[in-house]
């Protein structure tokens, strides 16, 4: 495989990850599975991270026909969705690990773990930017692997979630969520900067 594509997917990669605000999930992965066993916190680990990716992938591939549809350019939709991005940083920065993210009972997998921690306002938009910007096959394809791979670093981190607790307690993880937020906060900053330099030409 070309050097460039592979990349391409790890940089790609990264962000939507990043952008999926990892610790936030786990966090409240963790407290809203503490009563299920091993099967039943696999099963909500991986519909979690599987509803992540089918929801992605369906605005990474149709977002410029929303585009067209609401009558808005990208660059407008940059700024928005990085403000939002920019948005979700600060909560992480200043977020309180004691709140409870996660009801107690029912499936957690798809609300509120996939939506709208996973998939929040500022992910989707920033998806929708990245789809809407891929104009070559390849451009595709990096993009859908991407959205592959950082889904699954989803289901492995969750399926991880007792060992990661017990390594890191709840210290750890908020310095976690504090590194993650700062991330997003860059990758913000980069996508306000890019809409806003093509609204200036």
């Amino acid at each position: 495989m070309d050097q460039n594509i592979i990349s391409e997917v790890v940089s790609t990669t990264i962000k939507i990850y990043a952008m999926m605000t990892p610790p936030a999930v786990l966090s409240a992965f963790i407290s809203g599975t503490r009563d299920y066993d091993r099967r039943r916190k696999t099963a909500t680990a991986f519909k979690t991270s599987l509803a992540a990716f089918i929801i992605g992938l369906v605005l990474y591939l149709f977002g410029a026909h929303i585009f067209a549809l609401f009558g808005f350019t990208l660059d407008a939709f940059r700024i928005g969705s990085g403000v939002l991005l920019f948005l979700t940083a600060v909560s992480l920065m200043g977020e309180e690990k004691d709140k409870e993210h996660t009801q107690k009972e029912g499936d957690i997998s798809v609300v509120p773990l996939a939506i709208p921690l996973c998939m929040g306002p500022a992910s989707i938009g920033a998806i929708m930017v990245i789809g809407a910007s891929a104009n070559t096959l390849r451009e595709m394809l990096v993009g859908v692997f991407s959205l592959l791979f950082a889904a699954t670093g989803i289901f492995l981190l969750l399926l991880m979630s007792h060992s990661v607790e017990r390594v890191l307690h709840k210290t750890g993880i908020a310095v976690l969520a504090k590194l993650t937020g700062l991330l997003l906060a860059a990758i913000a900053a980069q996508v306000i900067f890019t809409g806003m330099k093509a609204f200036l030409k």
